[in-house]
């Protein structure tokens, strides 16, 4: 394997997707490394080090389910579910426990690579705005997007990828509502525009992380509509 490349860990025991999948990503120059049975998947986060995980949910030892929620709670790597569960309670519980995306099978290996491209870009640092971002300040919660950085009284907060993602696009438009569509094409990319599970969920996880009870609403809800950042509470802050 190269030190630059792109790895990605396919954790599948389905023979013939991983032939699908490892001879369409090998092709087009990423490393693959494969679990077949999910219960080394954990070890071979830590010695492989990828940049994207493919869980299956219906693994032969392990529970699925069970893995995203271990791998999110060790780690921020991405995390698309490829999975023939197909209910949308299915997907809700798997983005809840820290998928970053949910493909049901079958799948076309296009929507594969395009999911993974979008992935992997919310992932990496974008780069640097022609007019850098002051931190944003939202009562407790600072946001630096130039760091990528979020901290609640002083203390960082661990965001995942797609978390800061959805807090950036927030962050940058205070007081201004933006509705489910334009949040998911801008997080997620087009054709998520119906998908407002996701946006749902991800909302949720980004108040249990940044408010506080007894403090004032960070993001609210606007019923059938979408969601309003905030106006911030320091000058001068964009």
């Amino acid at each position: 394997m190269t030190s630059d490349s792109t790895r990605i860990l396919v954790v599948e025991d389905d023979r013939n997707i991983i032939d699908l999948v490892q001879a369409n990503l090998l092709v087009r120059g990423f490393d693959v490394v494969v679990s077949r049975t999910g219960d080394d998947a954990v070890e071979l986060l830590d010695s492989v080090k990828p940049d994207l995980v493919l869980l299956d949910l219906m693994l032969p030892r392990v529970d699925g389910f069970d893995l995203c929620r271990e791998i999110r709670s060790d780690s921020s790597v991405g995390i698309i579910v490829v999975s023939a569960r197909r209910g949308e309670q299915d997907k809700v519980r798997a983005l809840n426990l820290g998928a970053d995306d949910y493909l049901t099978k079958p799948f076309g290996v296009d929507e594969l690579l395009a999911r993974i491209t979008a992935l992997l870009r919310r992932s990496r640092p974008a780069p640097a705005a022609d007019e850098p971002h002051s931190p944003i300040t939202f009562g407790s919660v600072t946001i630096d997007i130039e760091a990528r950085l979020v901290t609640k009284h002083g203390h960082p907060v661990h965001l995942t990828p797609t978390e800061f993602a959805l807090l950036r696009e927030l962050a940058l438009a205070p007081g201004r509502l933006l509705t489910h569509s334009v949040l998911l094409r801008a997080v997620w990319g087009p054709g998520y525009e119906t998908a407002t599970e996701y946006t749902r969920v991800y909302i949720r996880r980004l108040r249990a992380k940044l408010e506080d009870g007894d403090d004032h609403t960070l993001i609210a809800t606007e019923p059938r509509a979408g969601y309003r950042m905030a106006l911030p509470t320091a000058a001068g802050a964009i």
